[in-house]
């Protein structure tokens, strides 16, 4: 991790150096410890070697054997092959690199094929009980002197190029006349191949890898000496070294793991730590940025706050906005501050930074909710001060109504005033429910029931305007206000209703989601929608895009789901409808009542 290596190099900076003298009986005990070791260890190794050349040495023979075996085969079934045809396939077989010589003989030592064609005919004297050797189809070798000297690692076996597969006897007599051709004296059928090979590549290898060991036997014994020399010296610093990992485990988690994003930058302006919180923020791996310049990776305010900080003599604090790859913009707060070296070097600059979304989003909120308080309270005020005279009115309205009952105008301009004082009335009705304090009645509540009664309140208004209701729901009981839950989908169900003129389509859905442990409503239409311009602000106090709407509406209905701690979202778009939805945490004493419920009965209304 390369935020560990700073944190260490920081760690270490002060540490003191200090020197041991190690005593003599510890050189001497190691060594006669290791010594013997590492001598049996070699002496293995190149016991080893040898057997595994040897090895290698008799496959290569065994197998130059069975080429020429092969190839005689071939020559004798498929070309009626004599001695010379024979005897040039040996010569050329001989040619080969590492070879010295290859003979044929029968079980006499009489030469029928050489790769010296002067030896032919001549006895070979080898040594071996060769009649024994030429009924036997075991590889064997030895190490035998050549010319000048010269090492030569011998393969011998039986030679039979006509095997018994190929119905030995009768192929012998066919083929007896071509063998006897080779050296017309002999009606030998018992014969016998030697490859000599040049052990010569083989010595020089041997000698290198003796040589290799050694040396290597030598630095591994030097590697355990020091090996149990530092056994030592790290028991005199073992308690050291464990407050000090406990210290660098703390630093590098503490680094990788705090809340605000670390950028640590070297003298020479590379970034050696970018930790986890940065990673989230910034939207970059650490991978990608590591080792980089500061200068050509990070953003601008980052990277001019660390310039402040190394210019100056102090920490730098400034707030930003960050604009990412993405285009999103990110207000961050950062603080960049000099690391230095106990003698006043400088080691690096280290940059904090916060993400501020959500503390903008929080001051905001409380700015709105300050900002509605005050509107409540002053609609409150001005509701009630409405509400007498209103009452006078109305009653005054009516007595006219009922005095001019036999005058056509004068009993219609009274109901005017009677119609346009309720719609007052309802008015400041809002206003007061707008202003009412955030206080609900839980109680257990079907909500099946509770959907299909608020639906029934619109459901005239919907036939007149041509629009179809459709209802999607379970028998599930959750604790809710249902009074207050009433109001806030009557007031969805008319901005539905508004939006559809000409007819459409309004759905009610209720589900439960199970990761959420919440009650999800959503009421949609296929109405005129939303202009997007305009959904930032659909929930502001008289905010309205019809002509006779107070702009309360959707208030309200935010304020009474906030009050059951839910959510309230929005999704329109314009031309095609809007959908709404409305999310209700469920109390843990009813979640479970609640899920059986879903499970036991998913029927359709």
């Amino acid at each position: 991790m390369k935020e560990r290596g700073f944190m260490t190099q920081i760690h270490e900076k002060s540490r003191p150096r200090q020197w041991i003298n190690l005593p003599p009986w510890l050189i001497l005990g190691a060594v006669a410890v290791l010594a013997p070791i590492f001598i049996f260890m070699t002496l293995e190794y190149l016991d080893r070697q040898n057997k595994k050349t040897t090895e290698l040495l008799v496959e290569k023979g065994a197998a130059l054997i069975r080429s020429f075996e092969a190839g005689t085969r071939t020559g004798m079934l498929g070309m009626n092959w004599g001695r010379h045809q024979i005897q040039r396939l040996l010569s050329e077989t001989s040619k080969q690199p590492d070879i010295i010589h290859l003979i044929i003989t029968d079980s006499n030592g009489l030469i029928l094929a050489h790769s010296d064609l002067d030896q032919v005919g001549t006895i070979y004297k080898t040594g071996l009980e060769l009649s024994q050797l030429a009924e036997e189809e075991t590889v064997k070798w030895r190490e035998i002197s050549g010319p000048n000297g010269l090492k030569v690692f011998e393969v011998y076996r039986k030679f039979e190029p006509v095997r018994r597969n190929f119905g030995r006897m009768g192929m012998w007599k066919r083929m007896g006349p071509m063998w006897r051709g080779l050296v017309p004296e002999t009606d030998n059928r018992d014969l016998v191949i030697f490859v000599g090979l040049d052990m010569t590549p083989v010595e020089i290898a041997r000698r290198e890898d003796t040589f290799h060991m050694i040396i290597m036997a030598f630095i591994l014994l030097l590697i355990g000496f020091a090996g149990i020399v530092s056994l030592f010296l790290a028991q005199a610093y073992r308690g050291v070294r464990v407050e000090l990992s406990k210290v660098q485990a703390f630093s590098d988690n503490l680094v990788k793991n705090m809340p605000a994003g670390l950028v640590a930058v070297d003298n020479r302006g590379f970034i050696i730590a970018f930790n986890n919180e940065a990673e989230k923020i910034l939207e970059v791996k650490e991978s990608y940025i590591l080792g980089k310049k500061f200068k050509d990776y990070l953003p601008p305010e980052i990277y001019k706050a660390i310039l402040e900080a190394k210019e100056g003599s102090g920490p730098v604090e400034r707030e930003g906005t960050v604009i990412l790859e993405d285009g999103k913009e990110i207000p961050l707060h950062i603080t960049a501050t000099l690391l230095k070296e106990e003698g006043g070097d400088l080691m690096g600059i280290v940059a904090l930074i916060r993400d501020l979304t959500q503390i903008k989003q929080l001051e905001n909120e409380v700015a709105r909710s300050q900002r509605l308080a005050a509107i409540g309270r002053l609609a409150a005020g001005v509701a009630h001060e409405i509400r007498n005279p209103l009452s006078s009115i109305k009653g005054f309205a009516t007595y006219f109504r009922e005095k001019c009952h036999h005058i056509p105008e004068g009993r219609s301009t009274a109901e005017v005033m009677i119609q346009e004082v309720e719609r007052l009335n309802r008015v400041i009705g809002q206003l007061l429910d707008f202003a009412r304090p955030d206080t609900v009645l839980k109680r257990p509540v079907d909500i099946q029931k509770l959907l299909q009664d608020s639906i029934r309140m619109v459901q005239q208004d919907a036939e007149k305007k041509g629009v179809t209701i459709e209802l999607d729901s379970s028998h599930l009981e959750v604790s809710l206000d249902p009074d207050r839950v009433k109001q806030a989908l009557l007031n969805l169900y008319l901005n539905a209703l508004d939006a559809m003129d000409s007819g459409g389509t309004m759905r009610v859905e209720s589900s439960y989601d199970e990761k959420k442990e919440a009650l999800l409503i959503t009421v949609s239409d296929t109405g005129q929608g939303i202009k997007e311009q305009d959904l930032p602000h659909v929930f502001d106090p008289y905010f309205t895009t019809k002509s006779s709407g107070t702009g309360l509406g959707l208030s309200i209905v935010l304020k009474i789901v906030e009050a059951h701690k839910g959510k309230l979202n929005i999704e329109s778009n314009y031309g095609k409808g809007t959908t709404v939805s409305l999310v209700f945490p469920i109390k843990e004493d009813t979640q479970k009542e609640s899920r059986d419920a879903l499970h036991q009965d998913n029927s359709h209304s």
